[in-house]
């Protein structure tokens, strides 16, 4: 691993511990299971997936790239936990999921490879890992094609985003794995926005994601105190 690649070491090797449990809807990845559903409703509704060129950075073992393939995209899912992604390719085969497939490689590198070349960019559930979100915003908006959707979901950084995704989720609740967050490293959506427009996006849509712990029941609204989207688009040359 090159110095200058922006990720965490010791992220990308607590994931690809968990790796084996990628695709059990009841393990750590249960969450990710959960929400799935609805930031894949909420992506195809703004930006239709059907016959796209998709791009998925931070893919992990592909549970996203592998529904919006299901949803009849051309979906390439990147990543650079190795394990994860053997995971994300032996779950393509054993699902039989067309029109998937999946690189080790980072964001930036594929920007500088192939920039302008997707019609659409998801980044979800990452920037809150890496050492450089702005790079990571910036290769994504370099990815996309002009008139091109990037979508992103974080955490929020407040008391109360320190109350529900690190407390409740990791201690009390233990949804998560003990250390999955690191609160530093949470975004605020003010600075996220300030990022988008920094790297020549243009912000469409922000919605929040809610989680009730008695009914394990997650659903998206206005709130964006804890989790959140944004679906930002490119503007046409």
């Amino acid at each position: 691993m090159t110095e200058h690649l922006n990720a965490d070491p010791a992220e990308l090797a607590k994931f690809s511990e968990l790796a084996h449990r990628w695709w059990d809807p009841e393990s750590e990845f249960r969450p990710l299971h959960q929400i799935n559903p609805l930031r894949l409703d909420w992506i195809d509704q703004i930006a239709p997936l059907s016959g796209q060129c998709v791009l998925d950075v931070g893919c992990g073992g592909g549970i996203l790239a592998d529904s919006m393939a299901r949803r009849g995209a051309d979906v390439l899912g990147i990543d650079l936990a190795s394990k994860a992604l053997k995971v994300a390719r032996l779950h393509a085969l054993e699902a039989q999921t067309p029109r998937v497939r999946y690189r080790e490689v980072s964001v930036e590198e594929l920007a500088q490879e192939a920039p302008a070349s997707f019609d659409t960019v998801t980044c979800m559930e990452m920037l809150e890992h890496v050492p450089d979100p702005q790079s990571v915003v910036e290769a994504c908006s370099r990815l996309v094609k002009p008139g091109g959707w990037v979508f992103f979901s974080t955490i929020n950084r407040n008391a109360k985003s320190f109350a529900f995704a690190i407390l409740a989720a990791e201690y009390l609740l233990k949804m998560l794995p003990r250390g999955t967050h690191e609160y530093a490293k949470f975004i605020q959506p003010s600075e996220l926005a300030a990022a988008c427009r920094q790297a020549g996006l243009n912000i469409t849509h922000t919605r929040g994601m809610q989680y009730n712990p008695l009914t394990r029941r997650y659903w998206l609204s206005d709130d964006t105190s804890v989790n959140y989207l944004l679906a930002t688009r490119r503007p046409q040359a």
